[in-house]
């Protein structure tokens, strides 16, 4: 699921969400769609970023289900795919800060556990410039069933 943003900043980006399943090699991600989630279970949240342009103070809100806990709940600045940001955990999302952002692709990932049983929306991700909102898109939520 990638998404245009609807601004001039000519940027592009998705939101992907996989079950981490344990094999006999190692861990293999399978997209949620084609898999029955029950509690307990290790979901992978894969954000990719494709600018063409250079970004800088760039916000990224990744909203979660009630039904999904991240693993890792301290914030601080962290590092991966040639970028540097600081990574928040709030009740309701996951925050990204972005100071620069140079034209390219950028794969950020992170894990969450599901912990209720149910139907649930994943909620929006929202990429927006810190400094002129104007520049901003938004994903579309995700559908999540959750059975015993």
């Amino acid at each position: 699921m990638f998404y245009k943003n609807a601004s001039k900043s000519n940027s592009f980006w998705g939101i992907f969400l996989f079950k981490k399943v344990k094999t006999s090699k190692s861990d293999e991600l399978v997209n949620v769609t084609d898999e029955t989630l029950k509690v307990g279970d290790l979901l992978t949240v894969r954000l990719i970023i494709k600018t063409e342009n250079n970004l800088e103070f760039v916000h990224l809100k990744d909203l979660r289900a009630s039904c999904l806990e991240p693993v890792d709940v301290i914030s601080g600045y962290q590092s991966s795919s040639n970028c540097s940001y600081y990574k928040s955990t709030k009740d309701v999302a996951t925050h990204f800060f972005f100071d620069a952002l140079n034209k390219g692709t950028y794969v950020l990932e992170y894990d969450l556990r599901v912990t209720n049983l149910g139907s649930f929306n994943n909620g929006i991700s929202t990429l927006q410039s810190m400094y002129a909102p104007e520049f901003s898109s938004h994903s579309e939520n995700i559908k999540i069933k959750v059975v015993e």
